[in-house]
């Protein structure tokens, strides 16, 4: 009788600790457990070791240290640092820092698209345009997770860092417009994926201050996890012992004066694991880089030991297209970001925002950065430096460092849902800080062709329709404006005159990102349905590197929702292990 009360007391205080998590706690901010990764030990030894401070990685370390002992390893450094940076008013100067140490890692696809990758804890949360919408219910049905625990994990974060947007002139003119051309009904304000167009959550207050992943770690137990920021990750570790199935059993990191440290899993049970949440980019690199991939591809680049042959490591890289239009208006508009979808029933969704600001000098460096990068890829340049001579940012360095301008106008956006063209990852070098090569392809194929021009005609109605005309220049069309978007450097692919007057063309012309590439490691192809590494063991990837495709118009509330959901089911299956060894 008492070691079933003991069973039950026992089971009892796990599920407080999944489900509400431990009773102290730290504030944002203000983390005990926040260290930089120079006073890491030499060796240490944890349940879990998440690799990677981001959308999905604070969630998923925040749930587990209600349970485990865990280990966060970040790249970059603190949001907290810096608070001001993450305000909606500094949006695109945030992105557009590319200096070494900034949040916001530059790098340039095969294809001749400009991206980033995020480097500070919290991650796309930090740089992003704060748009928060669940996925589709088909989505949660696809993917075969449990939609009531889904429902919780998404609550779960909602309570902590979503808000309801304030929709003022420009956005209600956008809504407007929207429905006037067709994008209906109109939905209000919901956080579901539902067909017309919507407003959404938004991860900025209404004083316009950011909140991010990094918040989530609130949820934390402080007694029981550590975060180490300048960790940059070099080598998973693991034991290959005969005929037996490699396992992991640690990790290798750097710190920021170049000091390596090595963190363990405890041994005291079989279920602890190396998890990485690293990101589309970071993810398979590093699993390349710890000997896991096309063993042909890990041979050219000298990396030893093999540890698995795993051809599939890398592939299946997707970006959602997207193309852009700027509005100039005659009347003043607001400051605002994504706060509204349109949803309309071709495969492409439209979003907007207005009165964006931006440093010269910022703008500046940022075009420098491009330039290297471009020269050491062996792009050609020639247009690029044509632009920048044109603006002529160097006549007054000393006026440049004080500068910002604020954009009078609007902008809009069609990104291509769920395309099917698809690209590849391989790495450029042995070194985990660089940008390894990828690909995405970009409307190599027809339908997302298709779905772009169906995106982009909706647009130029919206432009165009009554509705919107207030903040439209007089003669001035919606297709009219696409065309000055032919002239400026936003890639560096070639312009073709087809552009003119062939949407087709000018999709493929005029193609950037909006962040959202996902693929590397998907699910039944690198991991299994559990997010388990395929033929390895102690294991997982938990980010958007496992998706087929993205979920919903923004992926970060899914992201984020995952990093709990699965947290929440690993804890439960140590809670029932150790139940069964104890009954052993």
């Amino acid at each position: 009788m008492d070691f079933h009360i003991f069973r039950l007391f026992r089971l009892i205080s796990v599920a407080v600790f999944i489900f509400h998590g431990s009773c102290s706690s730290d504030k944002a901010g203000y983390y005990s457990f926040l260290k930089d990764a120079t006073s890491a030990p030499t060796l240490s030894h944890f349940d879990y070791i998440v690799i990677g401070g981001g959308t999905a990685g604070c969630a998923l370390a925040a749930t587990l240290s209600q349970n485990a002992t865990v280990l966060l390893l970040e790249r970059g450094g603190s949001p907290y640092d810096n608070p001001t940076a993450t305000d909606i008013g500094n949006f695109l100067n945030t992105f557009l820092n590319s200096t070494p140490n900034s949040w916001s890692q530059l790098f340039i696809s095969e294809d001749g698209v400009f991206n980033s990758r995020a480097r500070v804890l919290g991650g796309g949360t930090v740089l992003n345009a704060g748009f928060y919408s669940r996925a589709q219910d088909d989505y949660v049905e696809e993917t075969g997770w449990v939609r009531e625990e889904v429902e919780a994990a998404y609550e779960w974060v909602e309570k902590k860092l979503v808000f309801e947007p304030q929709i003022k002139g420009w956005q209600t003119a956008f809504i407007d417009g929207l429905l006037e051309a067709g994008v209906a009904p109109y939905n209000g304000f919901t956080y579901k994926h539902i067909y017309g167009t919507k407003v959404g959550g938004t991860i900025f207050d209404p004083d316009g201050r950011r909140h991010t992943a990094a918040d989530l770690l609130e949820y934390a137990d402080p007694q029981k996890i550590t975060v180490y920021l300048r960790a940059s990750v070099h080598k998973i570790l693991f034991t290959t012992t005969g005929n037996t199935r490699p396992k992991a059993n640690g990790v290798i990191f750097r710190d920021a004066n170049g000091v390596f440290h090595t963190a363990k899993l405890a041994a005291h049970t079989v279920l602890n694991e190396v998890i990485l949440s690293a990101g589309a980019i970071a993810s398979p690199q590093l699993l390349m880089l710890s000997g896991v991939g096309p063993a042909s591809h890990l041979a050219d680049h000298g990396v030893e030991p093999v540890i698995l042959d795993h051809p599939m490591m890398g592939q299946g890289m997707c970006d959602n297209p997207m193309n852009v239009v700027v509005i100039p208006s005659p009347e003043p508009v607001e400051v605002s970001l994504v706060q509204v979808a349109g949803i309309p029933h071709f495969g492409s969704y439209i979003e907007g925002g207005s009165g964006l600001s931006f440093s010269i000098s910022l703008t500046h460096s940022f075009f420098s950065a491009v330039i290297d990068l471009l020269n050491e890829m062996k792009f050609p340049t020639k247009t690029l430096s044509r632009f920048f001579k044109l603006l002529d940012f160097r006549v007054d360095a000393t006026l440049q460092a004080g500068v910002n301008v604020t954009l009078q106008a609007g902008g809009m956006v069609q990104k291509v849902d769920s395309p099917i063209s698809r690209g590849h990852l391989e790495l450029r070098n042995t070194n985990p800080d660089d940008n390894p090569s990828v690909t995405f392809n970009y409307y190599q194929e027809q339908e997302d062709l298709n779905n772009c021009v169906e995106g982009l005609s909706t647009i130029i109605k919206v432009i165009n329709s009554k509705k919107y005309s207030k903040y439209m220049f007089p003669g001035v069309t919606g297709r009219g404006l696409l065309d000055f978007i032919l002239g400026l450097p936003i890639n560096v692919r070639p312009r073709h005159i087809q552009s003119l007057f062939d949407l087709k063309q000018y999709c493929k012309d005029t193609v950037t990102t909006i962040y959202h590439y996902h693929g590397g490691c998907q699910v039944g192809k690198v991991v299994n349905n559990d997010y388990k590494v395929l033929g390895i063991d102690a294991l997982r990837v938990i980010d958007a590197s496992t998706f087929l495709k993205t979920p919903g118009t923004n992926p970060q509330a899914t992201i984020m929702m995952l990093g709990r959901y699965m947290g929440q089911k690993i804890l439960r299956e140590r809670a029932d292990f150790l139940e069964t060894k104890e009954e052993a």
